[in-house]
């Protein structure tokens, strides 16, 4: 089952986020970036693929938010199947957590870049 419209409601509310664009994913769907950073994917409306952290993908599957990885189960990668409507929400949820996580990391990166 998928949920129609579902890639396009995703994708128009991502590129209002301040530093985020798509672009085609290697593997098919749409990839969203900010910077060079990968945020996620989706595959047309019924798939979105989203890396964090180790323990964050941990915390997020244990908690039932999201399914290991579809292809690449051990790793950082979470899978989210979009089944009903109130799943684009809960992605959208994954991918700001995402963004969130990036846009620190950035941060990170930049404190430390003028610290040298």
């Amino acid at each position: 089952m998928t949920v129609h419209g579902a890639s396009k409601q995703i994708a128009d509310i991502l590129l209002t986020w301040d530093g985020v664009d798509v672009h085609p994913h290697r593997f098919g769907g749409r990839e969203f970036r900010i910077g060079r950073r990968e945020l996620g994917h989706i595959h047309r409306d019924y798939l979105v693929d989203i890396p964090f952290p180790k323990k964050v993908r941990d915390e997020l599957v244990s908690g039932g938010l999201a399914e290991p990885h579809h292809i690449l189960p051990d790793s950082g990668w979470v899978s989210f199947y979009l089944r009903e409507e109130a799943d684009i929400q809960a992605a959208l949820q994954l991918f700001k957590r995402s963004y969130e996580i990036a846009l620190a990391q950035r941060r990170q990166r930049n404190q430390n870049m003028e610290m040298r």
